[in-house]
């Protein structure tokens, strides 16, 4: 039987075609991949989350600045972030909470503990205790990992609903230079309000002593304001980042190309 010109160009044809979706399958299957480990490992079986895109840092009329070991620099966030040290790891074994002083030290002197200028700085409608000019009974939280308003009330069953997250894990900053910091220097990262919000109880949890590269809010329009920030407490403090770390900092802030530091005043 012989085959006609016509019928061998369409056979031809149909043959380029059927290679063609096989290659954009493979594609589209690559892409997916690609995006699993790096966005889409936080975004899996998440829903749309709106919430704030950013936290407050400093409130100066009754806030008294925390020394940094220096300055965050001023400018964009990209820029500071390739700035920093580039490192692996340090070990862990030697890591104790005790190390970064007392927790919530006054360490700005304002007649304040921490913990209670950080929810006053963040909450609002907010109610000191009865005779207390500093401890907060109560207040709503625009919380900004999660996206969800959170009601407030001091109690022994109620208050770890809200808690305040050290932006840059303490435990991840003695990993990554925060060994070499004096005493004094590790109780103004603790207790730095730059390196501070009051978040959502589970998600602090669940965060842990993760880095961007493991961990990231599930509100995606706080992770420009999120990343900056942490990119800014290790520039104040001179901590380094590893490459994975420092890799997802960077996709996030590709989305943001403008985001600038985040500075206290």
């Amino acid at each position: 039987m012989s085959t006609t010109w016509a019928a061998y160009r369409r056979a031809r044809r149909q043959s380029l075609q059927a290679w063609v979706l096989v290659i954009l399958i493979i594609a589209g299957g690559l892409a997916g991949i690609g995006w699993f480990f790096t966005d889409g490992q936080f975004a899996g079986g998440q829903d749309p989350v709106n919430g704030p895109t950013e936290a407050p840092v400093f409130d100066p009329d009754w806030m008294k600045p925390v020394e940094a070991v220096q300055p965050v620099p001023v400018g964009s966030a990209v820029d500071a972030l390739e700035a920093l040290p580039v490192k692996g790891r340090a070990g862990k074994d030697n890591y104790d909470r005790n190390e970064f002083g007392q927790a919530w030290l006054d360490v700005d002197r304002n007649g304040c503990d921490t913990r209670n200028d950080i929810l006053r700085r963040d909450l609002t409608a907010s109610e000191f205790t009865a005779g207390s000019k500093c401890r907060i009974a109560s207040g709503e939280l625009r919380e900004p990992y999660v996206g969800q308003v959170i009601h407030f009330r001091r109690g022994s069953e109620s208050s770890s609903a809200v808690q305040i997250d050290h932006v840059v894990a303490l435990g991840d900053a003695w990993q990554k230079g925060a060994q070499q910091l004096t005493a004094k220097q590790r109780q103004s990262l603790a207790n730095d309000p730059l390196n501070l919000i009051a978040v959502d109880g589970p998600a602090n949890v669940k965060k842990g002593a993760s880095d961007a590269a493991s961990w990231l809010p599930a509100n995606k329009g706080f992770r420009c304001h999120y990343v900056a920030r942490q990119v800014s407490v290790k520039a104040a403090y001179r901590l380094w980042v590893t490459q994975g770390e420092k890799d997802a900092i960077r996709r996030v802030l590709d989305s943001c190309p403008g985001q600038r530091t985040i500075r206290a005043m």
